[in-house]
Formats: structure tokens, C-alpha cells, sequence
């Protein structure tokens, strides 16, 4: 008997020289550097068991290249998406997260619950976010079903979802709890989303 849902490994991808520098980096298209790229083979040896149907990833380089690792000798074509992009940040991407001069930023973005506050400072809304990935989520789902599937995205996407999904909140999932390569497996069947497992994604108490 078939089962009524996709399972999706949504995983963010591995560092790079701006995470390192604690630089914004958006929609920025920035590659793994060498430790990235490590991280993301280790994981690729921690799944290898998992057979995967179809391999999805951001169309920006670091989770792109994270895709191709992952996959390893797997003969898959990695589909790309605009959808499973990285918040937009604007004109505050390339920035130092903390600056002085940009203390109000990791504040803006815990309050990006309205798309007038990402009007005002440019910075892509959680309603924003989640009207590209949800549909997206749910459409190769429904192609996927009875499947498994990976998908490479970014940690501010992958952050968003687990708020909307009831996992955790703005208070105990700040913008750093999600390590490079962290994943979270879910169950969909093509219209709701049940979280099974987490990996690398730390709650604060509070």
C-alpha cells in the first residue's frame, strides 16, 4: 500500500565566507567555501541510506552547491527555485550583522510579521516568504508523493516555516539557531505540513 505523503528532507546549506564574517547575505549569491563544503559531504555520508526520488534546491549558489554534494553518485538533476530562496534583506545585504550602525536589523527581523515593516526597510516580510514556499512545498509534494525528496534552502526560509508551523516562535528561534547543514524531515500530502525530526536547530529557553 502506498503511502499519502512526500517525505522532504529540507536542509539548509553548508557555511560560506560570509557566514563566517557574519556578513547579510539575502538573496546575495555567494558560494560554500572549503568548510562548507565538507559539512556538506559529512551530511551527504550521514544520509546515504536514503534513497531520494527527486533533489530540489535554491537556485543561489551555497545551497546549490550543497545540492550537488548531498546527491553525491545519486543520478539526479537538481531542480532549482527562485521559491526556496533566502529572505530578501536589501540594502542591508552585505552588511555586518550587529553593526553599530545597524543594531535595529536582527529587531526588524523578528518583527517582519507585516509586509508594511518590509515595505519601509526593504527587507522581504514573513508573509512574503511563505507565499513562494508554501505553494512550492506543496506542489512537488503532490508530484512526490509515496517519494522522498531533498531540499536545499537557507536558514531564514527554513526559520520562517518552523514559526508557521507551530515549531517554535520569534522569541526561541532567534536568526542564528539554525546551524549550517541543519535539516528538518517532514510528512506532506500536497496541502499539510508535519514536522518528524529536527537536526541542528537549537531553541532558547525561554
Amino acid at each position: 500500500m502506498k503511502n499519502t505523503y512526500c517525505t522532504i528532507y529540507l536542509v539548509r546549506h553548508g557555511e560560506t565566507e560570509w557566514n563566517v564574517k557574519k556578513l547579510i547575505q539575502g538573496q546575495k549569491d555567494i558560494p560554500l567555501n572549503k568548510k562548507g563544503e565538507d559539512q556538506a559531504m559529512a551530511l551527504g555520508k550521514k544520509l546515504k541510506k536514503i534513497k531520494f526520488d527527486a533533489i530540489y534546491s535554491s537556485d543561489l549558489r551555497r545551497a546549490a552547491e550543497t545540492a550537488i554534494i548531498i546527491a553525491g553518485k545519486r543520478r539526479l538533476m537538481i531542480i532549482k527555485s527562485k521559491a526556496l530562496r533566502e529572505r530578501y534583506f536589501g540594502k542591508f545585504q552585505g552588511e555586518l550583522f550587529g553593526d553599530s550602525q545597524n543594531k535595529s536589523i536582527l529587531e526588524l527581523i523578528n518583527r517582519l510579521k507585516s509586509d508594511s515593516i518590509s515595505d519601509q526597510n526593504e527587507i522581504e516580510s514573513d508573509e512574503l516568504i511563505i507565499s513562494r514556499l508554501i505553494p512550492f512545498l506543496r506542489k512537488i509534494s503532490l508530484v512526490c508523493l509515496d517519494k522522498t525528496i531533498l531540499v536545499v534552502s537557507h536558514g531564514g526560509t527554513i526559520r520562517t516555516l518552523l514559526i508557521l508551523l507551530g515549531w517554535g516562535t520569534y522569541e526561541n528561534l532567534n536568526e542564528g539557531c539554525i546551524d549550517n547543514l541543519a535539516y528538518v524531515k517532514l510528512e506532506s500530502d500536497g496541502v499539510d505540513f508535519l514536522i518528524k525530526k529536527t537536526s541542528g536547530i537549537k531553541k532558547l529557553l525561554v
